[in-house]
């Protein structure tokens, strides 16, 4: 019952203190001989071992085990005697048996070190925290095992940048992204440790990473053969920072009053954001004569006494209406009462602020009249829906229609409908992800084409992008590959990089995420 699987009996169970001592003996009358591997039957005598087990009731259990010293019959052999090893119960020399070390790498690998030894301490194993680790850090990795028999490197990988300490230190995950199996987990994410990689491993027919261009050269370097292929979630992701940025440069169009209007009443100081605007207007006007006059962008900003990102900036836009974002309201006290104001001004045009303010307190405004003179001042009245923000619109432009509630879809037509560059923008937001769901990528040079054709700088600079790496932008719109799985891999690393988070290094980090 206790040990199915092994030749030995139990002579008896005695009480040792708190826990029980188990005394076993070897059932072989046989055994081979470890330097010549003669098969041996004559004995020279009876050995005595002692072997850590499994706790039996929340017992400690001692294993006190009696086997043979065999002769060895050859007489060329370097060994007279040698001792009877039992497969399956323990290793030579060990001090524990194969089921407890089992147990110490698996609490070991889910809890780590010093969690771990507090764990198996309640499971009736008492052992120091440096031993846990030693145990996890002995295990061997699947795909050195895989290699280590002779087999083929997997022909599809998946290739990801991991972050240690985000912003500080980097590493780069392999995978097989077909079985989805961590393959080795390189100290940096520069191209060198990669390219070393894959000259060791030859054989890759597919890769699939991200947009890391240290990625792309050392596969384009050290494995040519291979197919690059980009990861289709970072290219919708990146036509949707260009399309927010498209959002953002047309908002003085989209967020026109939509309804009937009102009329604020009269203002007594300026307003920030338009003095903020004038001063934009401004200077986009004072880059643009400059530039007019045919002076280089070092020059224009040696006059303004500029940042160049600066003089770039204003640069790239058409208009200063595209350098005006919308400003961004937080929710205030007053945000409940909206719709009575509204219906009350539209109503009445002339009301007094203090009629106001005596209407809603009856429905219980707890703000002050400062507040709600702030609220109607700004224009958060005029339209008859509150302004969405530049990231709501785009992710509805962005979201598939048939997943678009009847609300957004109604609000999103009227942002269409005001805005022309706006419904081209989507019109190719649906073309890209016709491309990505269908597998088209033959039409993908036409889609950049009339990308680049609609002039907003933002959708120009991601076109760029596109074209520098088209083979594995294509190949991503045609084949079923992807980084997915190599994603994923990246979101269990990050848990099991918290565990141990200050707590050990790199080394059982990567031992850790190549036996998860």
């Amino acid at each position: 019952m206790l040990f199915p699987e092994l030749a030995v009996g139990v002579e008896g169970v005695l009480e040792d203190g708190d826990g029980l001592r188990i005394q076993l003996v070897s059932a072989a009358a046989e055994a081979f001989c470890p330097s010549c591997s003669a098969l041996s039957r004559g004995t020279h005598g009876w050995c005595r071992r002692r072997l850590k087990d499994v706790a039996i009731l929340g017992r400690s259990d001692l294993l006190e085990l009696r086997f043979c010293r065999f002769v060895c019959i050859e007489n060329d052999c370097s060994r007279r005697t040698f001792r009877e090893q039992i497969p399956g119960l323990a290793r030579r020399w060990a001090r524990r048996t194969e089921r407890v070390t089992s147990m110490i790498a698996g609490f070991g690998f889910l809890a780590a070190r010093r969690a771990g030894s507090r764990l198996l301490e309640s499971a009736g194993i008492r052992i120091s925290r440096d031993t846990v680790l030693r145990v996890v850090m002995s295990l061997a990795l699947p795909f050195e095992q895989a290699q280590a028999v002779g087999e083929p490197v997997p022909a599809v990988l998946g290739v990801d940048d991991v972050a240690i300490r985000k912003g500080h230190s980097y590493a780069t995950i392999i995978i097989d992204a077909t079985t989805h199996r961590p393959l080795d987990l390189l100290p940096d994410r520069l191209s060198e440790p990669l390219a070393t990689w894959l000259r060791a491993h030859p054989g890759v027919a597919i890769a699939c990473r991200g947009g890391s261009n240290a990625c792309a050269e050392a596969i384009r370097d050290d494995a040519p053969e291979a197919v690059q292929v980009n990861d289709r979630w970072h290219l919708w992701r990146g036509l949707g920072e260009a399309v927010e940025k498209v959002v953002t440069a047309h908002a003085a169009c989209w967020r026109s009053a939509a309804g009937q209007t009102l009329k604020a009443p009269p203002k007594n100081k300026v307003c920030a954001a338009t003095v903020l605007a004038e001063r934009t207007a401004e200077r986009h006007r004072m880059a643009h004569d400059l530039l007019a006059q045919g002076l280089s962008m070092m020059e224009c900003r040696r006059r303004l006494g500029w940042g160049l990102n600066t003089v770039n900036r204003y640069a790239r836009a058409a208009t200063a209406q595209e350098l005006q974002k919308p400003p961004r309201y937080r929710a205030t006290l007053v945000d409940p009462y909206r719709d009575h104001l509204r219906r009350r001004l539209i109503e009445e045009p002339t009301v007094a602020l203090t009629h106001l303010l005596a209407e809603i307190r009856e429905q219980r405004y707890p703000g002050s009249a400062n507040l709600l003179f702030r609220y109607i001042n700004q224009g958060r009245l005029d339209l008859e829906h509150p302004p969405a923000r530049p990231r709501k619109v785009t992710s509805w432009m962005m979201t598939d229609p048939t997943n678009l509630g009847a609300h957004d879809a109604l609000r999103l037509k009227e942002v269409l409908d005001l805005c022309p560059d706006l419904n081209q923008s989507a019109f190719l937001i649906a073309q890209f992800a016709h491309m990505m769901m269908n597998r088209t990528s033959e039409k993908l040079t036409a889609w950049m084409d009339a990308a680049e054709a609609l002039g907003q700088s933002a959708l120009k600079s991601f076109v760029t992008g596109l074209r520098q790496d088209q083979g594995a932008v294509t190949a991503a719109l045609s084949l079923e590959h992807s980084n997915g799985p190599t994603e994923g891999t990246n979101t269990k690393i990050k848990l099991l990089k918290r565990q141990i988070y200050g707590r050990a290094g790199f080394p059982l980090l990567r031992q850790r995420i190549l036996l998860n």
